[in-house]
């Protein structure tokens, strides 16, 4: 945004419902200054309606905020006492409710007092940006347009730009940029056409699914255990979808499309049905108010039944062979059976996927500029792991074709409209793709149309991949089973090194492979970064390595879908996080086989590989992205530098299977607690480095990260996870250009020792008697408490790095060699769930 006219200092949101905080919310999250609008509540206090919205965001999960501190940022404002604080804002986000009578009195109400250079972006999802521009004098019309997000707004990656006939073509580029760099979202641009693409797309598959259940006779929960992730789209799949958004507002969706799209060739399907209709004047809306579709009842899922008009346990059972077809079958067979097949879970799956391709073809050209963004709004809107047309290039374009043209001639499709004449031009060319390197088809203009060339596409060095796209990742250095270590072959003489492991794994072969790379990165490069071409960043070893293959170096395959990183970011239980500290350390053969000495030796080289990061002579940088636990973790503590996408989750977890972190994590918390002590005692800091460790905290983003000491202030946070490379890479460079010398080696730390160890021990006992942990536990904290003091020693002492390495080796080969430990591992291994002995 080189145009200062357009930098984005202070934006004001209108309207402190659930979108318009959210929104609020993300902003504070970017360190955007944000003022926040509502009705006033009362003469006492005028901003009350607003101050509950703030409250209320931070007692939301998954947390809209990515600290609880940022809603103290968000300003409290109404519309009869702070209108003239508008005009010091850059932008300005109207997000209240989808009334066109009342957004466009508010427009007018606001119009005076906004500043000569203000952009006012209405958040409709769906209403006409042209019809609500009317609102504004004519003279305001080129600074206005519309911004979609999607909810949740900090989680999900979409938001649709949508301009109106007089908006400036440069205010549109800037806003985009703004919203992708600052704002970390994905954006497309739609048409001005009701529901814009995602939720037109979206909404409609909804339907087609809801009538082809209904024509099928299946209950809801069959249809979404058809639906969800067994093709490639979220959990919630149909139904589980309609509560979490609420039916109330799908009815509202729906019924805007019937009242906007008369001339639709499947209008007759635009009406909400009737069992959704029952369901909302009984009050049953959804997740909101526990009870929709499905209801939770004496701690199981029950789903409405149509037939008696009653909840009924969930079940959800899909045949045998369908569900091993849809895991495990290519796309072209997959196809093939459920064209073919006489079982009606198939022709289900055939009918929905049938009607929406269709669908698809026909309002391509309505509704967006090409299928690239039909297929993007629909990954980044609805989470979906391909979007519509990526799953139809891939089942074969022209067999498709002909078994469409074939059920529109025997009535089997919701509508007779033919296929456009581009679709079978497709059909007949040789690649059979919408989706080729050169660009997605574009029927306006009867071409591939190419990627956007704005500046700030630049920064997405690898920007997220659609079927037909390839994507190289720079010349190899070296490979293995393990890593590979690269370049851009750009000439900044850069090394990047990208792990090969399921997951992206730590284990024996990974160690001796990050030795190897700094070992070249100090001989020939400048810097190196460990970057993972898809997140995570480090989840865990897969402890069935015999069989693991290694990933392929060249070619990226399809990221996780927006909703999967969402689940992914938030395990909130406890064995999620414990099954992945189990896995951490490639070592349960050995455990397993008794060979203690194998478990020693391989936390020997993790303790190296750490150090050597910490120590290279050439500047470390860790760009995360995602999950980052244990020794992960560890790595990342140990680079000169992080880089953290906002949607990075850290943790050091290994105390929830009985063990403590022993790749250098225990010696880097006692070394920072030294460092950053303001009066020479470490222990302050130290009993909050203990607590993160001992209770296997998880950081909930990078601010969190921060916050827990697992990343560091200097360390870079990132809002968008396709500019993460290229930002890491200016850190390294940056470092590079300084003169980069590695820290001195610390050998005069001074610890907290035996006082700081029985201060803490005392708080272990009064746990252990309140009976909030076991004996073990008591024995797994006193050893995390041992390590980070320093041992048995005299407060105030001064013992080197390799003092504490020896200390943190020793407790967790004691606690390996423990009964209850290996009991908690096996049982984590065995149940991937956790086990408090």
């Amino acid at each position: 945004m080189d145009n200062p006219r357009f930098l984005i200092r202070k934006v004001a949101v209108l309207g402190a419902g659930v979108m318009g905080a959210q929104i609020a919310a993300h902003l504070v999250n970017a360190n955007i200054e944000t003022l926040l609008f509502e009705l006033p509540a009362d003469e006492k206090n005028p901003n009350a309606n607003v101050v509950k919205a703030i409250e209320k965001l931070t007692k939301q999960e998954p947390s809209p905020l990515s600290i609880k501190q940022k809603a103290s940022f968000i300003q409290p404002a109404n519309y009869e006492q702070n209108l003239a604080l508008l005009k010091d804002c850059d932008l300005v986000i109207e997000a209240i409710a989808e009334r066109m009578d009342w957004k466009r009195d508010l427009y007018t109400k606001v119009a005076p007092h906004l500043g000569e250079q203000t952009i006012f972006a209405s958040n409709t999802s769906g209403l006409s940006i042209n019809q609500l521009a009317e609102a504004f004098p004519e003279a305001l019309r080129h600074r206005f347009c519309g911004v979609h997000f999607f909810n949740p707004p900090r989680y999900m990656h979409l938001v649709e730009l949508i301009p109106c006939q007089a908006s400036d073509a440069i205010m549109l580029d800037h806003l985009e940029a703004f919203l992708v760099t600052y704002l970390g979202k994905g954006v497309i641009r739609a048409k001005d056409t009701p529901n814009f693409i995602a939720n037109r797309i979206g909404v409609f598959s909804l339907l087609a699914t809801m009538h082809h259940a209904k024509e099928f006779g299946f209950g809801f929960d069959v249809v979404d255990a058809l639906t969800g992730s067994l093709i490639g789209r979220p959990k919630s799949a149909t139904f589980r979808t309609a509560d979490v958004v609420g039916l109330d507002t799908l009815a509202h969706v729906i019924n805007t499309m019937r009242d906007t799209l008369p001339n639709d060739p499947w209008h007759r399907y635009f009406k909400v049905p009737d069992w959704m209709q029952s369901l909302i004047e009984s009050g049953a809306l959804g997740e909101k108010v526990k009870r929709g579709v499905y209801q939770k009842m004496d701690g199981q899922i029950h789903v409405m039944d149509l037939a008696t008009q009653s909840y009924r346990l969930s079940e959800g059972i899909v045949d045998e062979d369908i569900k091993q077809l849809l895991k495990y079958g290519g796309p072209v067979e997959k196809f093939i059976v459920l064209r073919t097949a006489d079982k009606p879970q198939a022709q289900f799956l055939w009918a929905i996927f049938r009607d929406l391709f269709h669908y698809c073809a026909v309002q391509l050209e309505d509704i967006a500029d090409n299928a690239r963004d039909v297929d993007l709004a629909i990954r980044w809107g609805f989470g979906w792991n391909q979007g519509p047309f990526e799953i139809w290039q891939a089942a074969g374009w022209k067999q498709i074709v002909e078994w469409i043209e074939q059920d529109i001639a025997a009535v089997k499709t919701m509508s007779s409209t033919p296929l456009p004449q581009w679709v079978h031009s497709i059909a007949q060319s040789s690649s059979q793709s919408v989706h080729t390197p050169q660009g997605s088809y574009a029927p306006v203009f009867d071409q591939l149309q190419p990627r956007s060339r704005l500046p700030v596409y630049q920064r997405q060095l690898f920007p997220d991949r659609l079927i037909g796209e390839t994507a190289e990742y720079g010349k190899t250095i070296f490979e293995n089973n393990a890593v590979r270590m690269w370049h851009l072959d750009d000439g900044d003489n850069v090394a990047i090194l990208s792990f090969n492991t399921k997951m992206h794994t730590i284990g024996i072969e990974v160690l001796h492979s990050v030795q190897q790379a700094l070992e070249e990165a100090e001989k020939n490069w400048r810097a190196l970064i460990i970057w993972q071409t898809e997140p995570p960043f480090s989840a865990g070893a897969n402890l069935q390595k015999a069989s693991e293959k290694p990933k392929s170096s060249g070619h990226r395959p399809p990221p996780p879908s927006a909703f999967q990183r969402f689940l992914a970011k938030f395990m909130k239980s406890a064995q999620e996080t414990v099954l992945k500290a189990a896995r951490e350390l490639d070592l349960a053969d050995a455990l397993m086989a008794s060979k203690l000495a194998e478990v020693n030796t391989m936390i020997q080289q993790f303790q190296k590989t750490s150090q050597a990061l910490r120590y290279s002579m050439i500047p470390t940088v860790a760009a995360v992205d995602g999950l980052a636990l244990g020794g992960g973790c560890e790595f990342v503590m140990h680079c000169d530098r992080a880089v953290a996408t906002l949607e990075s989750y850290i943790g050091l977890v290994e105390a929830g299977v009985g063990l403590l972190p022993a790749g250098g994590g225990c010696k880097e918390f006692a070394l920072r607690a030294a460092q950053n002590t303001k009066d020479g005692d470490p222990f302050p800091l130290l009993k909050h480095y203990f607590q993160t460790v001992a209770m296997a905290e998880l950081a909930k983003s990078a601010e969190q990260a921060k916050e827990l000491a697992y990343l560091r202030r200097a360390d870079t946070i990132v809002m968008n996870r396709f500019e993460l490379l290229h930002v890491a890479k200016a850190q390294a460079l940056a470092l590079a250009e300084s003169g980069y010398r590695p820290p001195l080696h610390a050998h005069q730390i001074p610890v907290a020792g035996d006082a700081g160890i029985a201060t803490i021990q005392a708080q272990l006992v009064n746990l252990r008697e309140g009976d909030f942990i076991s004996e073990h536990d008591y024995l797994i904290g006193h050893k995390i408490a041992h390590v980070m003091c320093g041992g048995d020693l005299t407060p105030g002492s001064l013992v080197d790095e390799e003092w504490l390495l020896e200390l943190e080796r020793a407790a967790f080969m004691e606690l390996i060699a423990t009964e209850k430990t290996q009991e908690r591992i096996a049982h984590t291994l065995k149940t991937g769930k956790p086990l408090r002995n």
